[in-house]
């Protein structure tokens, strides 16, 4: 006796068919990225900095932010959004991403860390780890939590925050004395993101807002002309991953030289520098700006 299959059960059985073999590859591709160890996300670099310095190898750690990305305009990938899901720690600053804020919120849950409470942000800006000491204080935080998810580390992540410690409060001191005896205070740079260095009797005139994108108002550069002239500026600053056009062209348009201050978003592609070695470039930089007396 024969029969014929109806063909809406050939359509069905094919697409399960389909949907199965599509699924095998994306499931061992995430298999392999799991090597077994926790898994602790970080939003951005400072944080994965954070989280390398105290965890070492101890973790898998996953930065959302791909070097030589920006992270305030960053919109987390399925792929992306499923490692926050799945880690055992998320450690992000709320505010910096919207994107990701929203990702962390409805997947993350009580495995997620917002250093945003813990490092006094002030006048809504972001660039907290500008600061070393607040920096510190976001250590302070993401060990608590790691020894709590892997408790069979915790004297060991205690003795590499306390390093961590040394390396921080140690930037700290260098910004402090080296930036004590100077011609100038202002820096003018390409964007609002060094202001929690001001502690260190700096002043800072951004070219554009809190985000590199934003476009400064003809009102603004002439602003900007009028305190370069009354201050003696040298320099104007651009940013490492961020566009240089505006720096330049305001840098082009007044004769100053145009130089690189990196507000640590990120990590240009390709770079072997970290947060330590960056910032005391940076340093290096506002000092040879501002004629500041170095002491040998």
């Amino acid at each position: 006796m024969s029969f014929r299959i109806p063909r809406r059960s050939v359509r069905v059985r094919l697409a399960t068919l389909i949907a199965t073999l599509m699924v095998i590859p994306l499931a061992a591709c995430s298999a392999s990225d799991d090597d077994g160890r926790p898994t602790v996300v970080a939003s951005f670099y400072p944080l994965q900095y954070v989280v390398d310095q105290i965890a070492g190898d101890r973790v898998r750690v996953v930065n959302l932010t791909a070097p030589g990305v920006e992270p305030h305009d960053l919109d987390p990938s399925t792929k992306q959004i499923s490692e926050i899901s799945g880690a055992d720690l998320v450690v992000y600053s709320d505010g910096l991403a919207p994107a990701v804020d929203k990702a962390v919120e409805q997947n993350a849950g009580k495995d997620a860390l917002d250093v945003s409470k813990v490092v006094d942000l002030t006048d809504d800006n972001p660039h907290f780890w500008l600061d070393p000491l607040r920096l510190e204080k976001a250590a302070e935080a993401v060990e608590a939590r790691l020894a709590e998810a892997v408790p069979d580390h915790a004297d060991e992540f205690a003795t590499n925050l306390a390093a961590l410690k040394t390396t921080l409060e140690g930037l700290d001191a260098a910004y402090t004395a080296g930036l004590k005896d100077c011609a100038r205070n202002l820096v003018v740079t390409s964007h609002d993101a060094f202001g929690y260095q001001k502690r260190y009797g700096l002043e800072f005139a951004p070219i554009a807002g809190l985000s590199p994108d934003a476009e400064p108002s003809p009102a603004r550069i002439a602003e900007l002309h009028d305190l370069i002239k009354s201050d003696g500026i040298t320099t104007v600053f651009s940013e490492t991953i961020a566009s240089p056009k505006m720096a330049e062209t305001l840098a082009d348009e007044l004769g100053l030289r145009a130089a690189v201050l990196d507000p640590l978003e990120g990590i240009a592609k390709g770079s072997s520098e970290d947060y330590a070695s960056i910032m005391k470039s940076n340093l290096v930089s506002l000092q040879e700006a501002n004629g500041c007396r170095v002491q040998s």
